[in-house]
């Protein structure tokens, strides 16, 4: 339960203010805001906000905002609500400023390998868009129906880390903003700058707790030429894991490294009705590659498949057609929901150094032994972003304590490996009081002074990151 609400109501006279700037069909009220009430966070509580308002120009999100703090009414800003935290679920209720009519985009430029698009566009539609310009953005969270805006606000991540980073290295600048209603931009179409403090990189992550994210302008690359998948079956988690530092080390550069369990597999298989090569052995690597053409890709093949054969490897699958390249990817990207379907307790997405991914991923798995709560593991094993899914149902809330017991010891042993709690999700609702053992009291207090020089009173997705004071 959360604590006694700081914030004010929204009234009969703020609702037709907020119709006054967006008119009547684009205040939310009743029973519509249900969809407006929580994101994909895993046994998330649905939190309805009083009002979901829906802005369609970064003027009316100024006119909101200064509503809002005249008013100190809190403000959740809403992209596609795929997030996996609880970053858009409105725990103080107030107001839900969804970004869904903010779909624009608004330019393509080939000459300087830009997209200057709106904070509600997907990613399906951006990637379309950049691909019919014969253009390529290289970042996959793994959902294409998520928000621009909401990936910049969780720099979120995904399978191509490996080659390409994570969101963060793709944004050039953006407008945003601010509580008070001022608008800023920031940043350009240039590739490097030392004029005063990077604000683009400030607000990237900050899950809308200082600013909402209106417009987003993005690098993006010409497309590869040609891009191959190795599906590597292996006896144990350990031999397959045991590849990645090595592959590393020889200079090569995969798009992707992903790594899986047997009983992921299984799940899976059940839940999509379909079945994929090799599903009799216990752990597998996926690895994308990407070249200029085929001598390309064949280089790197011929050098990543004798690394994994001598690290145990039982063979090296091929897919043979665009089709099966497509119904591989695709099978990876339905894990999460076939969990999700089975039963799982909690999440993590827990980062460490790639070296350390076999001793993280053995030491949480006895972990979750000692516990009685199963736990199943997969991830970017390029990057060391390990996704731990601890398993079992709770209809009864008896496991809570011993999930959130559990979950705890898994974070503080990433920490004591050398990485920190989350390395894609962000922690909003879900990991905020886990941010003390990834960062001291002067970081946190810190990372406080700065959220409230943006937000002074307050306002802006309260109640996430940090833990309630």
């Amino acid at each position: 339960m959360e604590s006694k609400s700081p914030f004010g109501k929204v009234s009969a006279e703020i609702l037709a203010q907020l119709a006054a700037v967006v008119g009547e069909n684009h205040v939310l009220t009743g029973d519509g805001l249900e969809n407006y009430a929580r994101d994909e966070m895993l046994g998330g509580k649905s939190f309805p906000p009083e009002v979901a308002v829906r802005p369609a120009t970064s003027d009316e999100v100024s006119a909101i905002l200064k509503i809002a703090e005249r008013n100190m009414i809190p403000v959740t800003p809403r992209g596609s609500g795929t997030g996996l935290s609880g970053g858009a679920a409105p725990i103080y209720g107030g107001i839900v400023l969804s970004l869904e009519r903010m779909n624009k985009i608004l330019e393509i430029d080939r000459n300087n390998f830009t997209a200057y698009v709106e904070a509600g566009v997907t990613l399906a539609d951006l990637l379309k868009a950049v691909a019919e310009q014969g253009l390529h953005y290289p970042i996959y969270p793994g959902e294409s129906g998520s928000a621009i805006g909401g990936n910049v606000a969780t720099n979120a991540g995904g399978m191509r880390a490996v080659k390409d980073g994570v969101t963060r290295n793709f944004v050039l600048g953006l407008e945003a903003v601010l509580p008070s209603g001022e608008i800023i931009s920031t940043g350009g179409k240039y590739v490097k700058c030392s004029t005063a403090y990077d604000l683009t990189q400030l607000l990237i992550g900050t899950e809308g707790t200082m600013a909402v994210i209106t417009r987003v302008l993005l690098k993006l690359v010409p497309p590869p030429g040609k891009t191959e998948i190795l599906f590597i079956p292996f006896h144990s988690l350990h031999d397959a894991i045991s590849c990645v530092p090595e592959i590393l080390r020889q200079g090569l550069l995969p798009a992707g490294i992903e790594f899986m369990e047997q009983d992921i597999v299984r799940i899976t298989e059940q839940y999509s009705g379909t079945t994929i090569p090799f599903r009799e052995h216990e752990a597998f690597l996926l690895i994308i590659v990407e070249g200029a053409n085929e001598d390309e890709i064949q280089q790197q093949m011929d050098a990543i498949s004798p690394i994994c054969m001598s690290n145990g490897a039982i063979d090296i699958f091929l897919p043979g057609t665009e089709r099966a390249k497509r119904n591989l990817m695709e099978f990876r990207e339905k894990i999460y929901y076939a969990l999700q379907s089975y039963g799982t307790l909690d999440i993590a997405d827990v980062v460490v150094p790639r070296s350390a991914i076999a001793e993280f991923v053995e030491s949480i798995k006895q972990k979750g032994v000692d516990s009685g709560i199963p736990i199943i593991t997969l991830g970017h094993a390029g990057d060391g972003n390990v996704h731990i899914c601890l398993m079992g149902k709770d209809p009864d809330g008896t496991l809570y304590g011993k999930t959130k017991d559990l979950m705890k010891a898994i974070c503080r042993e990433g920490v004591a490996l050398g990485g920190t709690i989350s390395g894609e999700h962000g922690l909003g609702f879900a990991k905020r009081d886990y941010l003390t053992l990834a960062a001291d009291e002067s970081k946190v207090n810190l990372m406080k002074r700065i959220k409230k020089a943006f937000d002074p009173n307050g306002i802006m997705n309260p109640g996430k990151i940090f833990g309630e004071d």
